[in-house]
């Protein structure tokens, strides 16, 4: 019936800052649980948090219900700030996870879906040969007039050799 359709339809909330990067590859801000009727129709196999806080007690829940895996690497960097850009070790193990088809569907998340999960798109986008513009813009669409200029050039002056590509 339409009214059950509008009914399933309400409950289809994406998180903040949410946005598919490519097939079966998205990007988002932390959850609430008014978002895991959204993110459970996505089948999600595995989430790389950048969050540098603690998982949420009630999203950690929610992945042991779905049988995600989570893979928080985010715990390895110290307090957030806007004067640190995300070590270039974290982002290095979160392009391998991206890297590796086994992991998706998959999504990237941090706090709000800007900073971290940003600077790791950008740094696939530049490992897939997008042109310096076109990162930045799609870095700023996410962080509107947050944009942090120190992730930006570290984005910028990412080194793509360091990237062991999988045959």
């Amino acid at each position: 019936s339409r009214a059950a359709a509008a009914a399933s339809m309400a409950c289809q909330i994406p998180p903040v800052n949410f946005g598919m990067v490519e097939e079966d590859l998205y990007r988002c801000g932390m959850p609430t649980q008014l978002n895991f009727p959204f993110l459970e129709k996505l089948r999600l196999r595995c989430i790389v948090c950048l969050l540098p806080d603690e998982i949420p007690q009630h999203f950690a829940t929610w992945l042991d219900d779905q049988g995600t895996k989570c893979i928080h690497l985010g715990e390895r960097m110290q307090m957030r700030s806007p004067w640190k850009p995300v070590p270039e070790d974290v982002i290095l193990e979160g392009l391998n996870i991206l890297l590796d088809p086994a992991s998706y569907p998959l999504a990237v998340m941090c706090s709000l879906g800007r900073h971290q999960t940003g600077t790791l798109v950008g740094c696939l986008r530049k490992l897939q040969s997008w042109n310096l513009t076109s990162i930045l813009e799609e870095y700023r669409r996410y962080a509107g007039t947050k944009h942090r200029p120190l992730n930006e050039q570290f984005i910028e002056l990412f080194d793509v050799e360091l990237v062991e590509i999988p045959k």
